[in-house]
């Protein structure tokens, strides 16, 4: 096991990885910006450097910095989180190279997963089902585009092979838009992710959004930990997620866990990971892989009991799986409502100063946040401030422990999204379970404040 690990993130992900270090009898070294001197972790810390201003190119996206402060502390390993560097293949192979090991996959994992092309060949080479559509970059020939989109049927979908976070994307439901949306999308995606490469997909009309998590070591041994259902979202961001996914029969849910692992496998995956895919009418569509822990992993931990920071660190360190997949039993339910610093209608941020913070409690009830009274929420970064998760033998019991703490929740000064969390909490379809990736923006469009 390593003695000193350095973790090169901010907020909720950098104090739930400093957890786990002390969980495991590691030092956690924090790095942070001038912008989160106060930050708690920070304050936490047996060790914290400042690692450049505000602006996340000058701090948390700043290699020579991240790696220059692993250096001067004597840290073994880094720990990326999410979000940042934690999918950047050329960070990953800089902090290897340098002589720490990357607490994620191996550099040629992130690249492959991180050009989605590249994903969906090799899940098609692994057997992993996936949305139909090009086999991989369009051609410049708009001939060969129309007729391409012809045989796949519309309306499609055109997508940035480096893109992410909903964004190179567009959905096309006619001939006459789709060469204009293919050079718009090519422009977009060079732009923003410096690879101007597109692909096309069916563009599927009622889909649920599912993840599979699965965890894997050095050794060629793997397991997935049941799905998550992340269908409540806006924009392509997720706002929250429950586990098990509502109405999803198990056995479908273990055929693709385990072409997941199965695909692992064969590409020499290690370290946690989800696999996301769009599940409409009994099928799964595979969209991407993430090669990180997600922000929603509190919910798999609840219903498995599986730690998974503290496994993704074990595993970097060469330790294998302490466990099978006959020893993954899923428990009851979990509920994840991410807490946003924004209006909770119209999305404006709202950063300032947090006058009073109270977090819920009570049976099954967990909160991961960074904040506190009298904390300073920054507006140079993601607009979340915690999450709140709660676990019940019964969906309807989590519904219910839900609804109870965000009650309970008390944060003033700023404006969060806790009013919505209540509203979707009594919502009656979203409590039938099932309601796929289109409710929200519906929803709200019918509840206009």
């Amino acid at each position: 096991m390593f003695k000193k690990i350095l973790i090169a993130n901010r907020g909720e992900i950098a104090l739930r990885i400093q957890r786990a270090c002390r969980e495991l009898g590691v030092k956690a070294v924090m790095v942070y910006s001038e912008a989160d001197r106060e930050a708690k972790y920070v304050k936490l810390a047996e060790e914290a450097v400042c690692i450049g201003p505000a602006p996340s190119a000058q701090s948390y996206l700043n290699m020579p910095a991240i790696i220059s402060a692993a250096e001067v502390t004597d840290s073994e390993a880094i720990h990326p989180g999410y979000g940042f560097l934690s999918e950047n293949a050329d960070f990953a192979e800089r902090v290897e190279k340098s002589g720490f090991q990357f607490i994620g996959p191996t550099p040629e994992s992130i690249r492959i997963m991180g050009d989605k092309v590249a994903a969906k060949q090799a899940m098609i080479k692994a057997g992993v089902p996936c949305v139909p559509g090009s086999d991989g970059e369009l051609p410049d020939d708009p001939v060969a585009i129309r007729r391409l989109a012809r045989n796949v049927g519309y309306p499609v979908i055109i997508k940035a092979a480096g893109g992410g976070g909903g964004r190179g994307m567009r959905v096309v439901h006619t001939e006459a838009a789709l060469i204009n949306a293919v050079q718009m999308t090519k422009a977009e995606a060079g732009a923003a992710f410096g690879n101007p490469a597109v692909y096309l997909e069916k563009f599927l009309q009622n889909p649920r959004h599912i993840e599979i998590q699965i965890l894997a070591d050095k050794h060629k041994n793997g397991v997935y930990l049941g799905e998550r259902d992340c269908s409540m979202q806006r924009r392509h961001q997720k706002i929250m997620e429950e586990a098990p996914a509502p109405g999803i029969p198990r056995k479908l849910i273990d055929k693709i866990g385990e072409r997941c692992v199965a695909a692992c496998k064969r590409i020499g995956y290690r370290g946690a990971g989800t696999f996301e895919f769009l599940y409409e009418n009994g099928e799964f569509y595979f969209i991407e892989m993430n090669t990180r822990v997600q922000v929603e992993h509190p919910v798999t931990e609840m219903i498995t009991g599986v730690d998974i920071v503290k496994t993704q660190i074990m595993v970097a360190a060469g330790e294998k799986l302490p466990f099978a997949q006959r020893d993954i039993q899923l428990r009851g339910h979990a509920i994840e409502c991410r807490v946003n610093a924004e209006d909770p209608y119209n999305f404006m941020p709202s950063p300032g100063r947090i006058t009073m913070w109270h977090a819920p409690g009570g049976p099954g009830v967990r909160v991961d946040s960074h904040v506190y009274t009298n904390y300073f929420v920054p507006p140079n970064y993601d607009s979340m401030i915690g999450k709140i998760i709660v676990h019940g033998d019964t969906r309807e019991q989590a519904l219910a422990r839900m609804r109870t703490a965000l009650l309970e929740t008390v944060v003033e000064g700023i404006n969060t999204n806790i009013p919505l969390h209540r509203d979707l909490t009594v919502d009656a379809k979203f409590l039938q379970g099932g309601t796929n990736i289109h409710y929200l923006e519906e929803w709200l469009a019918h509840h206009k404040r």
